[in-house]
């Protein structure tokens, strides 16, 4: 089975940075006096560009600041171009490899949006099974996606999580983490993405390697991960995706810390 990672990234455990959008058009949060379309975008390509100099191996640009979330079938045309323009002025202006997501489970949108913009990758909280979400019942959009990757002749990889952070996973209690991630692995989901409760939250150890035992997927840690612990965990795990270690106090609503950021990344290439 081809590693999807290895493909996109050409490094070994690559580490992910996170570019977290100013509220969008259309969301709560918006203003278009303060933060605007140019000012979110200008933010936006400064924060990867200070990833980049820091030594991550790719960012994922999202709408995180689109609080609260909607549920697919209610993400608008104005979120999906939105963030498309977003994601395009990030790719155009670093040299690493960029991603998307839209939330809440919007990787419908999130798949449109990396076509139209270059991305290389999506993250989707829920490929399979089903959850309750701060939003809401959210269920399974593999098979949606993967059919819309076919029609667009797409080569944009499926990073899923599984037992997702923000939500109960009750409905699925009878289900272990590793039999979820035997199932992303069945429905082709391309690489396995395992979390801790909360952003900011870390997954156990033998978390990681109950998914590492049961798929031949890449296992990605998804939250939590520290320069305190990345020498633990990510010795278990393929890779990560990091947004609230590389922000200013730990917190992903501060702006990028470039002293944060290179600090763990000289850590994780010592490792390598």
């Amino acid at each position: 089975m081809e590693n999807k990672l290895d493909k996109i990234f050409g490094v070994k455990k690559p580490v992910i940075g996170m570019v977290h959008l100013r509220p969008l058009p259309g969301s709560p949060k918006y203003d278009p006096v303060n933060m605007g379309m140019k000012k979110i975008v200008e933010t936006a390509v400064e924060e990867a560009l200070k990833l980049e100099e820091a030594g991550v191996d790719g960012v994922q640009v999202e709408n995180m600041w689109d609080i609260p979330y909607q549920r697919p079938a209610d993400i608008g045309y104005e979120t999906a171009a939105a963030l498309a323009v977003g994601i395009n002025e990030v790719k155009n202006k670093v040299k690493i490899p960029v991603g998307t997501e839209c939330h809440m489970n919007g990787a419908d949108c999130a798949m449109a949006c990396a076509v139209a913009a270059g991305a290389e990758w999506i993250r989707v909280f829920e490929w399979c099974n089903s959850f309750i979400s701060q939003s809401g019942f959210i269920d399974a959009m593999g098979a949606k996606v993967s059919r819309m990757r076919s029609s667009l002749k797409a080569d944009v990889a499926a990073l899923c999580d599984v037992n997702v952070k923000h939500g109960s996973h009750y409905i699925i209690h009878d289900r272990s983490v590793a039999e979820q991630a035997m199932d992303i692995e069945a429905q082709d989901g391309d690489a396995v993405i395992v979390t801790g409760f909360d952003t900011g939250t870390p997954p156990t150890v033998e978390k990681i390697l109950e998914c590492k035992k049961a798929v031949s997927l890449p296992i990605l840690i998804g939250s939590g991960l520290n320069i305190d612990n990345v020498n633990e965990l990510l010795a278990a795990a393929d890779g990560a995706i990091i947004g609230s270690w590389f922000k200013e106090g730990n917190n992903w609503k501060n702006p990028v810390s470039f002293e944060r950021t290179k600090a763990f990344m000289d850590k994780v290439k010592a490792m390598r």
